[in-house]
């Protein structure tokens, strides 16, 4: 069956996370995205390692490059350029995070090839966006982590500030692309043109901050650091058990006084210290060691059994290998095993996107550098005369 983005081509220029996140989805949804990489090195991640496939692949760069083509080209050449501007007059979609203006010197910006391809949707990811006092600054996520105030809710309330375990802000700026490129592309069957995607690292690490931001907006109070603590709701967070922690996720009134009668307090439901939850989280700092010291006294396992039985929500705080291990993850298909040009297994993390008429497939394994350049210019009208003049030029 045909993927939602069949017959939708993408030329993906863009390397590390964010580009290739958002490449990788509209892959998965069925698009045919051709990577363009430079010859000999390829995108960055290829080299961060270990770990790594056998053939020296880096994992970094396998869990954002599935069903793509890789092509390589040398941009700085005339040739090179060529070769790209020929695919983006026939493309549907493309996608960069060069620094703002540095396709323009190679004739790869927006208004040049929008002028060969008006249908063109083009999307740009930077750290700053195309405008503003920073726009010319690179963008990384962990600085961005820190900027957009996300570190400063992260972390013990009495240690420093801590970035989130994975980039973030690069996974969630991959997903907003995705959706304006998507957008877009719904927006070209109204009017038959595309357009320009803005698409900046900063605006998405702030947005992605959700209720953090809205309480400051609303309350004018600067959000604290508050560890496995919920700056809304309570109890909602990390507590310690007879053999380790779990989580506790206690959303309303009618939850904590079953959790009251759980641990033999009933009076706390009734107390109106602890009645509702917004008097829970103005008087958090007495509840809080009330629930700690009995919690103390089980297991984790007899913990979450108790609260299931009673409808209170709580879970385990698994490592990565218990989590690959738990029979939901398996159930949801989330591991896939792929198979590369030569044979080798490549495993991956599967797109968690569940449609019922066009269901994902995975057709390709993330490519070797540079292994349908032949395949992708020969289709392009090059012959093999062409092809190996090009190659000992160094242009592909």
């Amino acid at each position: 069956m045909a993927g939602a983005l069949e017959g939708i081509k993408v030329l993906d220029l863009s390397r590390v996370l964010a580009g290739p996140w958002a490449g990788q989805l509209l892959a998965d949804m069925g698009a045919d995205v051709i990577k363009i990489e430079r010859p000999q090195s390829g995108d960055d991640t290829r080299q961060w390692a270990p770990p790594a496939l056998a053939d020296g692949t880096a994992a970094y760069f396998v869990c954002a490059n599935r069903g793509k083509r890789s092509l390589t080209v040398d941009i700085s050449r005339p040739e090179g350029q060529d070769i790209v501007r020929r695919l983006a007059g026939e493309a549907d979609v493309l996608l960069e995070n060069y620094k703002v203006g540095g396709l323009a010197k190679y004739g790869l910006d927006y208004a040049s090839l929008a002028a060969l391809n008006p249908r063109l949707v083009y999307c740009s990811i930077t750290g700053f966006g195309q405008d503003g006092p920073y726009s010319e600054l690179p963008g990384y996520d962990f600085i961005l982590q820190g900027m957009s105030g996300l570190m400063s809710i992260t972390g013990p309330a009495d240690g420093e500030p801590h970035k989130v375990g994975v980039a973030v802000t690069d996974v969630f700026t991959g997903l907003y692309a995705s959706n304006a490129i998507m957008a877009a592309l719904v927006a070209r069957e109204r009017s038959g043109r595309g357009q320009y995607i803005d698409c900046a690292l900063f605006d998405c690490a702030v947005a992605m901050l959700a209720n953090v931001n809205s309480n400051w907006l609303v309350g004018g109070k600067v959000p604290p650091r508050l560890g496995n603590a919920h700056a809304n709701i309570v109890p909602y967070q990390v507590f310690a058990c007879a053999d380790g922690h779990f989580i506790l996720a206690c959303g309303n009134d009618r939850q904590f006084a079953a959790l009251a009668g759980l641990l033999d307090h009933p009076q706390w439901a009734e107390d109106e210290r602890f009645a509702t939850n917004p008097q829970r989280v103005r008087y958090r700092d007495v509840l809080i060691p009330l629930l700690a010291e009995a919690f103390r006294s089980r297991s984790r396992a007899e913990w979450l059994a108790a609260l299931e039985r009673i409808g209170v929500p709580g879970g385990p705080i698994n490592t990565i290998d218990e989590a690959f291990a738990d029979p939901q993850l398996r159930h949801r298909g989330l591991e896939v095993h792929l198979r590369d040009g030569k044979g080798l297994e490549v495993p991956m993390v599967g797109c968690p996107v569940k449609l019922s008429a066009t269901p994902v497939e995975y057709c390709l394994a993330p490519p070797a550098l540079g292994e349908h350049t032949d395949a992708i210019l020969t289709d392009m009208g090059y012959d093999a005369v062409s092809i190996g003049q090009l190659r000992m030029q160094e242009i592909i």
